[in-house]
């Protein structure tokens, strides 16, 4: 990566396609429409100019709760060009969740899709100022001038967050710099994914991800591509309503879509398909789960490993060299490393060792959090969290997690949260989770439940628990499975022993 010290991420991924003659081809199709490149540019503009005219500063953050849609890319890219900090939320959180983003960001304004709001009624948010539903945005826009002026911004300014889950489920907010971006383009979408201009991709994974920013945003960006944006969830319908109708040549899943996907009865013809390159990341995709796809639509799944820590992929299969079980080889421009309990490297083939990155997109910090800063970024190398192996040809096999968080549909989950929502119901005394596979080999939460005294545990108990952990948390983290135990496991000192509970299964 070679870039300038004076440097803007947003003027970079803008100008490029402006300068090619991409003015007048489409960039965006979303719910509403289509977007050309030049009239994308002239909407990245007035966010700058609306964002300015509201009195938000250089360095002062954003949050944008919105759903996908060419106006998140506009706000996101208008920030950036402004100098300000655009904080990415995810859009499946509960109002706890949001405020403890919005306290600790101090974002001076929200914008949000008018779904959403209710989320956000009665927040204590002493530092935001404005809260903007997505309709006011379009107003906003409406009356700003089409051309704004860069901020002075360096390539290390600090750029966007995203926040990041951490083994207690405390959010931390991952800080990355204006270089990040196109660094992620440059080294794994077009060497790996060979994107161009002529490809037209959809991402199932949402803006707010970083591996939903990348393959939506930076990506086909990056080259002038077409993207489609979706703004509801992506069920096996509305994602085949996509693939079907708007043809894209790229597109992004999760392990846990491709296993809904083909186990639906509406999959389509493979002639109605126009897929060049499927990937997915989030969580180890199952072997079989990449078979069948391939059988199915004769299309490999290139399977890889990001985290928000490092924007995007670092590890990955490559087109005509898929393992399937396996995450694929490092990526030029990234070194990885496994080092054992003791913190020696492990050369030798077939150990297991928690996996270390070393790249040019790694984030600098996390906001506010000194310790767990220090204890993921040590140096050049960035601490994935992941257990991992290599073979003797240097592909790369997940083994698990170092910690005891989950990925569930590609989302980290703590289960000590999980947990803490558990044993607020009255009839709970103590409760542990644990990830376990289900029939698709993907990971979902179980959880080992001791009831207080007079409580019997059946059926109905299970159902009324798995919907007080939704209605206390997002939906996603609700245990799939229950089960009564009359004790937990516990270590002398009376710490749950989750590896056991693990075993059982």
């Amino acid at each position: 990566m070679d870039l300038p010290r004076e440097y803007n991420a947003a003027v970079d991924l803008v100008e490029r396609n402006l300068s090619a003659g991409r003015a007048n081809k489409v960039a965006y199709i979303d719910d509403s429409g289509s977007c050309t490149y030049g009239a994308l540019a002239e909407r990245v503009d007035r966010a700058a100019n609306a964002l300015c005219a509201l009195g938000i500063e250089r360095e002062n953050r954003i949050a944008i709760a919105m759903l996908d849609s060419a106006d998140w890319v506009a706000l996101f890219l208008g920030a950036i060009k402004a100098g300000i900090v655009p904080v990415a939320m995810n859009t499946l959180l509960t109002p706890s969740d949001y405020e403890y983003q919005l306290r600790d960001s101090r974002a001076r304004a929200l914008f949000v899709s008018e779904p959403l709001l209710k989320n956000f009624e009665g927040l204590k948010c002493p530092d935001l100022k404005h809260v903007i539903p997505h309709s006011k945005l379009k107003e906003l826009l409406s009356r700003e001038k089409t051309k704004a002026d860069a901020a002075p911004t360096t390539s290390d300014d600090l750029c966007f967050w995203l926040y990041s889950s951490g083994s207690t489920g405390a959010p931390k907010g991952t800080v990355h710099l204006h270089s990040h971006l196109i660094g992620t383009a440059d080294l794994y979408a077009k060497p790996i994914l060979g994107i161009r201009e002529s490809d037209v991709v959809f991402s199932a994974a949402k803006l707010f991800f970083a591996y939903g920013l990348g393959n939506a945003l930076t990506f086909p960006m990056s080259v002038g591509a077409s993207t489609v944006l979706m703004a509801e969830r992506p069920t096996p319908d509305s994602v085949f309503k996509r693939l079907v109708e708007k043809k894209p040549t790229i597109f992004y899943g999760v392990p846990t879509l491709y296993a809904a996907l083909l186990a639906s009865p509406a999959f389509p013809e493979k002639s109605k398909l126009n897929l060049r390159v499927c990937t997915s990341a989030g969580e180890a995709l199952p072997e079989q789960l990449g078979k069948r796809w391939t059988e199915r639509t004769g299309v490999e799944i290139l399977d890889g490993i990001g985290s928000t820590e490092m924007l995007h992929i670092f590890i990955s299969n490559r087109p005509g060299e898929v393992r399937y079980g396996t995450t694929g080889k490092p990526v030029p421009g990234y070194h990885v490393r496994l080092v054992d309990d003791e913190g020696r490297v492990i050369a030798k083939p077939g150990e297991l060792g928690e996996l270390q990155i070393n790249g040019p997109t790694a984030a600098i910090m996390y906001w506010n959090q000194r310790e767990r800063t220090k204890n993921t970024f040590q140096g050049p190398w960035t601490r994935s969290g992941d257990k991992y192996s290599f073979d003797e040809h240097g592909y790369y096999t997940y083994g698990g997690r170092s910690d005891d968080m989950l990925k569930v549909s590609g989302i980290y989950v703590s289960p000590v949260e999980v947990e803490g929502a558990l044993i607020t119901h009255d009839a709970v005394l103590e409760a542990a989770v644990v990830g376990v596979e289900d029939e698709q080999k993907l990971v979902k939460p179980k959880a080992y439940v001791v009831l207080k005294a007079g409580n019997s545990g059946d059926e109905k108990l299970k159902a009324a628990l798995q919907q007080h952990v939704k209605d206390k948390l997002a939906p996603y983290k609700y245990p799939r499975w229950i089960e009564f135990l009359n004790e937990l496991p516990k270590t002398a000192t009376g710490k749950i022993q989750r590896f056991k509970l693990r075993h059982k299964n």
